[in-house]
C-alpha cells in the first residue's frame, strides 16, 4: 500500500515515517495536493499549536477532503485528530477540515490547574498531559483491532477532542475525560502518537495500513473486535492519571556515552544506540540525549548521533546541547527527536522557550534546570554546570513554564552522579511551582530512591544514567518495585 503522509512542518516525520515502514507500507510526502490522488492512504500527523494547520491552503484542504469523501483511509494523528474536527478553541478563528463534528478545548477544568485527591494521597493533574496512559475502547473498532483494553499509549498534547458518536477510545487524565481514538468509516484519528507507543501503536498503524487495500477494492472496514472490558486499572485506583515516567539519559561526548559525578570526572558508558536499542527492548519510558559539550564548543548536538538513537527505539526522544536558535531545534527534530532541551541558550534569551513553544507546541520543548544548594536556595547553573548565574531555580521554574515550556528537566548538581538519591526537596519546591511536569535527575541509586522521588519528590517523571548503564538494576525490576509501592507505572 502507498501512503501519503502530510508535511506542514509541526513534527517529527522521521518517527512515523519509520513506524510505518515497519508496518509493511510504502510511504512518500506529497509535495503538491494534486499528488495525494495517489495515495492508497493519507496521515496528517503533527504536533504544536493548532495554528500550524494554517500552512494547509485551500488546495491542501481541498485534496484532503476529497481523499476523505471518497471513503480512503484517513488517519489524523495528534494535532491531525484534532484538525479532522471543525476547529479547536486554540485558534479560535482557524477551521479544522469539518469531518467529524464539533470542535477541541483545552483540559483541565475552567482550563486550570486541578489537584485531585486519591485513596493513596495526592496526585497532581498537570497540562501538557505527557506520558502513558491507557486507551479504553467504547465500541468496536478497525484500528484498534488485536490491541488489547487498556493498552497504554504515549500523549503529549494539551487540547482534547470531545466524546461523540465518532469515539472509538477515551482516555482520562484528572478530571477530564476524551475521546482518544476516533473512528468514521475509514477515518481515524488517534490523539497519542503510535510511532511512540511500542507494539502496541505498531498494530495500530499496521491495522490502518491493512484497510488501505481493502478500501481501493470497496471492502467495508472489519470492525470485529473481541473482549471489550474496562480497562485494568494501573495501581490501585489510579486509572485515571498518566502514568509516572522511567526515562534513561544518555549523556553524550564525542560519540559516546558518558557519566560522571557532580557533572565531573567522566567515563565511557558505551555506544549511545546500542544503549538505545536496549533499552527500547526492556521497557524504558522516555530516552533523552544530551550533548554534554555542545554547548561549550558552540555548537548543536551531534545530528548522526540522534539519527542512530532515533533508529533504534519506538519511544519518546528529546535531545539537548547547543540548542540555541529555530535552526538548531529544527535540525534535531529533522533528524529524529520529539522534544527539544534548552538549558544554557534559555537563560541567556526567554524568549527562545516562547519561540519553539509557538512552532512546535509547548509538549515539544523542555527547559533543563542544573541546580545547586546556596544555603536557603536552589542556585541555577549554566554551561553544563560551570557557570553560576543569579537566578533561583524555583522561579526560573515558574518563568520557563510562563514562556510556553511544557517540561522541567530538574538536575541537582550536588546528587548528579553520587546514587545518594534524588534531591526530593529541591524537586517537591518546583513541582508545587509550576503546573507543567517536572522530571526528576541526579542521584538514583536505590529502587527505592525512585520511590520516594514520586512520593516525596512529588515528580511526574525521574530520569537516571549510571543505574541502567551499567546494569546495576533492570527496569523491569524497577517497575515491579513502583508498582508494589502503589506507584502507576506502565507495564
Amino acid at each position: 500500500m502507498k501512503i501519503a503522509l502530510i508535511d506542514y512542518r509541526a513534527g517529527n516525520l522521521t518517527s512515523v515515517r519509520k513506524a510505518l515502514a515497519a508496518a509493511g507500507a510504502e510511504v512518500f510526502t506529497p509535495e503538491a495536493p494534486s499528488q495525494i490522488a495517489g495515495a492508497d492512504g493519507l496521515i496528517v500527523p503533527g504536533v504544536g499549536h493548532f495554528e500550524a494547520t494554517a500552512v494547509l491552503d485551500t488546495p491542501w484542504r481541498e485534496a484532503i477532503l476529497t481523499h476523505g469523501r471518497a471513503g480512503k483511509p484517513l488517519l489524523g494523528i495528534c494535532l491531525g485528530l484534532q484538525f479532522l474536527f471543525e476547529g479547536s478553541t486554540e485558534a479560535p478563528g482557524l477551521p479544522g477540515l469539518g469531518l467529524l463534528p464539533g470542535r477541541c478545548g483545552k483540559l483541565g477544568p475552567e482550563w486550570d490547574r486541578e489537584v485531585v485527591l486519591t485513596a493513596e494521597g495526592w496526585a497532581e493533574f498537570k497540562v501538557p498531559h505527557v506520558g502513558w496512559n491507557a486507551v479504553n475502547p467504547t465500541r468496536p473498532s478497525t484500528i484498534l483491532a488485536g490491541v488489547a483494553p487498556g493498552a497504554q499509549t504515549y500523549f503529549t498534547h494539551s487540547f482534547a477532542a470531545p466524546i461523540g458518536e465518532a469515539t472509538a477510545a477515551t482516555t482520562s487524565t484528572g478530571p477530564n475525560t476524551f475521546a482518544s481514538v476516533v473512528e468514521r468509516g475509514a477515518i481515524f484519528g488517534l490523539q497519542f502518537h503510535p510511532e511512540k507507543s511500542g507494539d502496541a501503536g505498531l498494530a495500530m498503524l499496521r491495522n490502518f495500513c491493512r484497510t488501505a487495500p481493502d478500501a481501493a477494492r470497496g471492502v467495508a472496514p472489519d470492525v470485529s473486535y473481541d473482549g471489550l472490558v474496562s480497562a485494568p486499572k494501573n495501581v490501585a485506583g489510579t486509572a485515571h492519571h498518566a502514568s509516572k515516567r522511567i526515562i534513561a539519559c544518555l549523556d553524550v561526548r564525542d560519540g559516546q556515552v558518558v557519566k560522571g559525578v557532580k557533572f565531573e570526572g567522566l567515563r565511557s558508558a558505551g555506544d549511545p544506540a546500542e544503549l538505545a536499542a536496549r533499552y527500547n527492548v526492556e521497557g524504558i519510558d522516555e530516552l533523552t540525549v544530551l550533548d554534554v559539550t555542545a554547548t561549550l564548543e558552540g555548537r548543536r548536538a551531534l545530528l548522526e548521533t540522534i539519527r542512530q538513537v532515533s533508529r533504534q527505539i519506538f519511544i519518546p526522544l528529546a535531545v539537548g546541547g547547543g540548542i540555541r536558535a529555530m535552526d538548531d531545534a529544527r535540525a534535531v527534530i529533522d533528524a529524529g527527536a520529539d522534544k527539544v532541551s534548552l538549558n544554557t541558550a534559555a537563560l541567556a534569551d526567554p524568549s527562545l522557550i516562547t519561540t519553539l513553544a509557538g512552532r512546535y507546541g509547548s509538549q515539544a520543548v523542555l527547559v533543563a534546570i542544573d541546580a545547586k544548594r546556596d544555603h536557603d536556595r536552589f542556585a541555577v547553573y549554566a554551561r553544563s554546570g560551570q557557570a553560576p548565574t543569579s537566578r533561583d531555580a524555583v522561579e526560573w521554574a515558574r518563568e520557563a513554564e510562563s514562556r510556553g515550556a511544557g517540561e522541567i528537566l530538574l538536575t541537582s548538581i550536588d546528587r548528579d552522579g553520587t546514587k545518594a538519591g534524588f534531591d526530593c526537596p529541591l524537586t517537591a519546591a518546583v513541582s508545587a511551582a509550576v503546573s507543567i511536569p517536572v522530571i526528576a535527575s541526579g542521584g538514583a541509586g536505590t529502587l527505592d530512591h525512585f520511590v520516594e522521588v514520586f512520593t516525596a519528590g512529588r515528580a511526574d517523571a525521574a530520569l537516571a544514567a549510571s543505574i541502567f548503564h551499567f546494569a546495576e538494576t533492570s527496569v523491569a525490576a524497577l517497575k515491579q518495585h513502583l508498582r508494589n509501592n502503589n506507584v502507576p507505572v506502565r507495564l
